[in-house]
């Protein structure tokens, strides 16, 4: 079976859009620089021509990623876990016990995470130590250099 994807409305239609863009604009553009770099000669010491083949490799490689996740994904609008408690779409801030650090996460499915900007997937281990706990709970997370301690101080629902 193949896995499946949690995707927000929003990023559904970010990655419909996004498709239908490299699917025509960037496919052209791509067969335009491909054309280009024919016209300069002999193709066995043409570098525009392997860029240009290059660029048309990672093309149909994101085509193919995103069709992927298209073809196999569940739209999340209902929440499973109670109201006042962490669930998919959350924007949470713990304290972290060993630095004594406030921090906020909105916790996204895996295809939105982006952990340098505090978006963490539903499905890394911080993430499923989350889902289902409330504001007061205390969080374990293992992670390689020990276990990590947090505590919720506010849940916000987006």
């Amino acid at each position: 079976m193949a896995k499946q994807y949690k995707l927000t409305p929003k990023r559904l239609q970010e990655l419909q859009d996004e498709l239908t863009y490299l699917k025509t604009t960037r496919e052209k553009e791509v067969a335009a620089l491909l054309k280009e770099a024919r016209s300069f000669g002999d193709l066995s010491e043409n570098s525009e021509y392997d860029e240009a083949k290059n660029e048309q490799g990672k093309l149909y490689s994101r085509i193919a990623e995103v069709e992927a996740v298209l073809a196999n994904y569940v739209l999340i609008e209902e929440q499973e876990f109670a109201a006042d408690a962490v669930s998919l779409g959350s924007v949470v801030k713990v304290l972290d016990e060993e630095f004594s650090e406030e921090c906020v996460y909105h916790l996204v499915g895996s295809q939105e995470a982006d952990p340098m900007n505090g978006k963490i997937s539903e499905d890394s281990p911080f993430g499923k130590a989350l889902m289902g706990k409330v504001i007061g709970d205390e969080v374990t997370v293992e992670a390689p250099m020990g276990a990590l301690k947090y505590k919720i101080l506010g849940i916000e629902k987006k």
